[in-house]
């Protein structure tokens, strides 16, 4: 039995990422932002549902306190926002706070918080992120703002590898998911997905460490 952590696990594949680990027989704990997430996480059986926003640093930065005295064997950061816009039309301040704060501030202030638990147990700590933050491979501006943070999100795993040398971080691409982001018309359902990348993280190797990985554990092109 794994302990498992996925922060940001109210809905879509942080919802689904639990009730998959929970079905295996794992011990999992999970972030939910509001009383409707806290519900659904313990309908499945999560063991431990701890609140938290991950658009408030405040709330954030209670994680340590949280996971006093915990070992996680696998961390997922699932927590995301979409962002809208071109480059003909910058996002307001608050719009760029929403999806900064969400997508990469949480993450960052995440990470010094939940790294060291992971490193205890030679862990993996794992970063939902989108092919459309890939690094030099930009083929638009639509959802200027969303590709912005991610690949600023795809960054910062990667940086912060150096000083986690002991856990595996990797940013993880799920594909194209029927989630509120993705729409009915997506070609992958959200089991399907989390199905994927549960095998992933299961064989990641060494050589990874630090990577921006397609959910069959394959580089991400442009990274």
């Amino acid at each position: 039995m794994s302990n498992v952590l996925i922060i940001g696990a109210s809905r879509g594949l942080g919802l689904e990422f639990a009730r998959q680990y929970v079905a295996a027989g794992d011990r999992v704990l999970a972030t939910a932002r509001d009383a409707a997430g806290r519900e659904r996480l313990q309908a499945l059986g999560v063991e431990n549902v701890l609140t938290v926003d991950v658009a408030n640093p405040a709330s954030v930065s209670g994680l340590a306190w949280m996971l006093d005295g915990e070992k996680i064997d696998t961390a997922i950061y699932v927590a995301g926002v979409m962002g809208h816009g071109t480059a003909l039309s910058p996002p307001t301040q608050d719009e760029f706070d929403r999806v900064m704060h969400t997508n990469v501030l949480g993450a960052m202030q995440a990470i010094p918080q939940v790294a060291p638990l992971v490193e205890a147990a030679q862990g993996r700590f794992v970063f939902i992120s989108s092919e459309l933050g890939r690094i030099g491979g930009a083929t638009g501006s639509h959802t200027w703002l969303y590709r912005v943070s991610k690949a600023a999100l795809n960054m910062a795993v990667a940086s912060a590898q150096h000083d986690y040398p002991k856990a595996t971080l990797v940013a993880l691409h799920p594909g194209w998911v029927q989630t509120d982001m993705g729409g009915e018309q997506a070609p992958l359902t959200a089991p399907e997905s989390v199905a994927a990348m549960r095998a992933t993280l299961a064989r990641l190797t060494p050589a990874q460490k630090g990577q921006f990985l397609q959910r069959d554990g394959t580089p991400c092109a442009s990274w």
